[in-house]
């Protein structure tokens, strides 16, 4: 029986660093930044039901993101040696945010942690 993958706590912490940095304008519309962050095959079910690849998500403009942070119910869970399941709710706006449960798939790589797969789907409160 093989054992079950593990996380340590300071993979979890930088997870939770890179998830807030797509939320944080000065790194989310850094051109260099996100190309260090997303892989090569990234993309997105967003959570508007469009479907964002990597490209488009370099191409996005700068602009504020009313995001609240820290996320809220962050997890980070080992699918296998390398890949982790993150999830979280994303809250965004000031007097009525709109919520969404959020999941990204990362994987660590020979330069950090890449992500894979994010997806939003809205919720309500």
């Amino acid at each position: 029986m093989s054992t079950p993958p593990t996380l340590s706590d300071e993979d979890r912490s930088e997870l939770e660093r890179l998830e807030e940095s797509l939320w944080r304008a000065p790194t989310r519309f850094d051109r260099a930044y996100m190309e260090g962050v997303l892989a090569p095959d990234f993309f997105e079910f967003g959570r508007s039901g469009r479907v964002y690849d990597r490209d488009e998500m370099l191409a996005v403009g700068g602009a504020t993101i009313p995001a609240r942070l820290p996320l809220r119910d962050f997890a980070a869970r080992p699918i296998s040696d390398g890949v982790v399941l993150v999830t979280y709710v994303s809250a965004v706006g000031e007097a009525e945010p709109e919520y969404a449960n959020r999941s990204s798939l990362w994987t660590r790589t020979g330069r950090g942690w890449r992500l894979r797969f994010h997806q939003g789907t809205p919720r309500g409160v």
